[in-house]
C-alpha cells in the first residue's frame, strides 16, 4: 500500500511554502486552493479516492490530463481557466519533485504538459467620446455620487487594476505636485502613477468630505468605501459601473454591445495613450507588466492608429484621379452583348 503522503505535501505546498518562501498574494493563493480543491474532488468522484488516501504516486501525467478535460467537459470550464489551473499544478510538481525524488520522471511529465492553445479574444475598449459621455453620468452634488465620479475618473485615469483601487488607501495618494498614486499590484509589486491635474482636483473635495473611522489614522483608511465605511468589493464596483453604463446607453454615442468592467477602463486608457503617441515602453511602465509583450496587446487592438499609418504609407501610390465608367464603352458592351446570343 503506497503512503498517503500528497496531503501533508498539499498543506506545506499552500499553508508554507507560498505565503513564506514565495511571498505569493492571498489571491494567488485562493486561487491555487481552489484549483486542489477541484482536483480532489475529481479523484473522489472519478478515481474513487478519498483525500485522506492520495499519495504521490496517483498524480501521473494521464491522470493530469484527465483532470483538465475533465473540467471542461463536466464543468463547463473554458479554456483560459484550463490552463490558469495547470500553471497552479505545475507550481505544485515543482516545490514537490526535490522532497519526492522517487516519482521525478512523472513529475518532468507532468511539466511537459502544455497549455491548450485558444483562439485570443480582443481586446475591449471604449473611445474617447464613449468614456467622455460615461464619465459625465455620476452626479457629484451628493456624497455617492461624488465618490462614484471620483472612482470611475480614477480607474480611467491610473489604469489601475480593480483590486488595486480596492486596496488603495489614503496614504497612497499623494496630491502635491507631482501627483501621483502608489498601486499595489499583481505579485506584491508597487508602482507609482502619475494622474493628471482634473483628477487630482476631483480628489481633494472628495477627501475633505470623506467619512472618518474611529480608531483607525487617516492614512490607513481606504479611499474608496460602501455607505457602511467598509472597503468597497469587486461586486460593489461592479455594480456601481454597471449602473452608469446602463445611463450612458441612454445617449447617443454610446453604442457599446460589450460588458463594461472596470478593466475595460484599463483597455481604454491603454489604447488611448497609444493612438497619442505615448512609447509603448511607458505605457508597460504604466500598466505594471513585466515586458512589453503584454503590452503589445494595445497595439494590436488599435485599428485607428494602424488605419491612418496605411493611409499615409499608400498616400502617394493609390490613383486618385476619377475612374472611367466601363459601361460607357460601347463596343465593350456591345462585345459583352454578344455572349448572350
Amino acid at each position: 500500500m503506497t503512503k498517503p503522503d500528497l496531503p501533508y505535501y498539499l498543506t506545506s505546498f499552500l499553508g508554507k511554502y507560498l505565503p513564506g518562501e514565495k511571498n505569493a498574494s492571498s489571491h494567488t493563493i485562493q486561487s491555487y486552493s481552489f484549483t486542489f480543491k477541484l482536483l480532489l474532488s475529481f479523484f473522489e468522484s472519478v478515481k474513487l479516492i478519498v483525500p485522506e488516501r492520495l499519495s504521490m504516486s496517483d498524480l501521473a501525467r494521464d491522470t493530469i490530463v484527465e483532470f483538465l478535460d475533465w473540467l471542461e467537459t463536466e464543468r463547463g470550464c473554458g479554456i483560459t481557466t484550463r490552463n490558469q489551473r495547470l500553471v497552479a499544478i505545475h507550481s505544485f510538481v515543482r516545490f514537490v519533485q526535490k522532497q519526492s525524488p522517487e516519482n521525478l520522471y512523472e513529475f518532468q511529465q507532468i511539466l511537459n504538459i502544455p497549455d491548450k492553445k485558444c483562439a485570443k479574444t480582443v481586446v475591449p475598449f471604449l473611445t474617447g467620446d464613449e468614456m467622455k459621455i460615461l464619465l459625465s453620468m455620476p452626479d457629484p452634488s451628493n456624497r455617492n455620487g461624488l465618490r462614484d465620479l471620483v472612482l470611475l475618473a480614477l480607474l480611467y485615469d491610473s489604469a489601475a487594476r480593480v483590486q488595486e483601487i480596492i486596496d488603495l488607501k489614503v496614504k497612497d495618494l499623494r496630491l502635491d505636485k507631482p501627483t501621483v498614486v502608489t498601486l499595489h499590484g499583481k505579485g506584491q509589486k508597487t508602482r507609482q502613477v502619475p494622474i493628471t491635474e482634473k483628477t487630482k482636483c476631483l480628489l481633494q473635495p472628495y477627501l475633505q468630505r470623506h467619512s472618518r473611522n474611529i480608531g483607525i489614522s487617516v492614512g490607513e483608511e481606504y479611499v474608496f468605501v460602501n455607505q457602511k465605511n467598509q472597503q468597497l468589493s469587486r461586486w460593489g464596483i461592479s455594480y456601481i459601473i454597471s449602473k452608469y453604463v446602463d445611463m450612458a446607453k441612454l445617449h447617443d454615442g454610446f453604442d457599446v454591445k460589450f460588458p463594461v468592467t472596470a478593466h475595460v477602463f484599463r483597455h481604454s486608457k491603454s489604447v488611448h495613450l497609444l493612438q497619442s503617441g505615448v512609447n509603448l515602453i511607458y505605457i508597460r511602465d504604466l500598466l505594471g507588466h513585466c515586458d512589453c509583450s503584454t503590452t503589445q496587446i494595445y497595439a494590436k487592438a488599435d485599428t485607428e492608429t494602424r488605419r491612418k499609418a496605411l493611409e499615409a504609407a499608400y498616400a502617394d501610390i493609390l490613383p486618385t484621379e476619377e475612374l472611367p465608367d466601363w459601361s460607357d464603352d460601347k463596343n465593350l458592351m456591345d462585345f459583352l452583348i454578344s455572349f448572350g446570343r
